[in-house]
């Protein structure tokens, strides 16, 4: 069983920045994609970063430039740095790994809000 705890949402002003944090109970990262996905209220959940255990990372449109993933392997922690946030980054971030026959894990969910 893998935990994973996210942290770092928050209220922010339209342009600003936000780092959210992943840590995973365990060492995962060479086995596990760990990807971030967004709920917005009243809409489906969106994926918006895929990155597999080789290293590969594929952004959606909607945060391609404006957020980039990274990973600590010592502290088996992924990072996504978010930039020019706009009103529409409103939502409850989750991070997730996803290991095909070895599991699916979620974290338990950041709000992250951008308003002025």
């Amino acid at each position: 069983q893998v935990q994973l705890v996210e942290s770092g949402g928050g209220l922010v002003q339209p342009g600003g920045s936000l780092r959210l944090s992943c840590a995973a109970s365990a060492r995962i990262f060479s086995i596990y994609a760990m990807n971030w996905y967004r709920q917005a209220p009243g809409k489906q959940r969106e994926l918006i970063v895929i990155t597999t255990s080789g290293g590969t990372t594929n952004y959606a449109d909607s945060v391609k430039g404006r957020f980039t993933i990274s990973r600590d392997n010592a502290k088996n922690t992924v990072y996504l740095q978010m930039n020019s946030l706009k009103p529409e980054d409103t939502a409850v971030y989750y991070c997730n790994a996803h290991g095909g026959a070895l599991g699916n894990y979620w974290g338990q969910g950041t709000q992250v809000t951008v308003s002025s």
